[in-house]
């Protein structure tokens, strides 16, 4: 918590099992915060993956997470600690933001999403560093679904697994960072770049040095994704139950199953 009686409780979903990333996500959003807004971290229990680096990493981190965040929301609402709206903190067009968003009428984003949609307002050009190759691929997907095809300058990995965001000596990790941000600007024409991985949040400054001067913004989307639903909430929205995302949930009565 970050308020004795806040009024807005996001719910902030780490789908991988890996507790550390799910404190540099907190730790870097809590200044930001408004007065009246609190997180309740989560993180992914085993058997989820303790980094998502496949649709196969994906898959099985909407599984576990979606069965352990049902009796989550429930025990809130029993509280009387009710959740106002969850951002899914993983850099991607995750599942389990659908799953969530058919199961609950509570706003639901993903970093990616939002960290788009800021950065567009910010810049006209993106471009997002990205952690493998693999990803990267991925991501050019993701954007286009998203409807930001047009809007991306590039995606440029930094060749690092997501966990060696942290193991590895983070000077080096920088560096590499700070060499792909330049590339991004320099040669693909990005005005603004977003951060790629959940991993990559406090690291924010360190790119922002490395473009220091070029006239160029830096998203991170686990901020922007707080601060999106911040507004959300508080706007009144709800997520719209009468096209693709109506209730899962009432589907799995009517068929008689009643376990997830």
């Amino acid at each position: 918590m970050t308020s004795n009686n806040p009024q807005i409780r996001i719910l902030l979903v780490n789908p991988n099992s890996t507790p550390s990333m799910t404190a540099t996500c907190i730790n870097q959003i809590t200044p930001t915060l408004p007065p009246d807004v609190a997180l309740h971290p989560f993180t992914a229990p085993h058997p989820s993956p303790t980094a998502i680096e496949s649709q196969t990493d994906a898959v099985l981190s909407s599984a576990a997470s979606f069965r352990a965040l049902l009796p989550l929301l429930q025990t809130h609402q029993e509280a009387n600690q009710p959740i106002s709206a969850i951002l899914v903190a993983c850099y991607s067009d995750h599942p389990l933001i659908r799953m969530l968003r058919e199961e609950f009428s509570l706003p639901c984003v993903g970093i990616m999403e939002a960290s788009l949609f800021y950065a567009r307002t910010l810049g006209v050009r993106i471009g997002i560093v990205a952690t493998s190759g693999r990803s990267a691929i991925a991501h050019w997907d993701s954007v286009r679904r998203y409807g930001f095809g047009d809007s991306c300058a590039g995606i440029r990995a930094v060749e690092l697994g997501v966990l060696e965001l942290e193991s590895l000596p983070r000077a080096d990790v920088l560096a590499r960072m700070g060499g792909v941000a330049r590339k991004l600007v320099e040669e693909d024409g990005a005005d603004v770049l977003t951060l790629g991985c959940a991993g990559m949040a406090d690291m924010k400054e360190a790119v922002e040095v490395a473009v220091e001067g070029m006239g160029v913004q830096v998203v991170d989307g686990v901020v922007a994704g707080v601060q999106h639903l911040v507004g959300v909430v508080r706007m009144g929205g709800r997520t719209a139950k009468r096209g693709v995302w109506r209730s899962s949930r009432v589907a799995r009565e009517r068929r008689g199953q009643d376990y997830v």
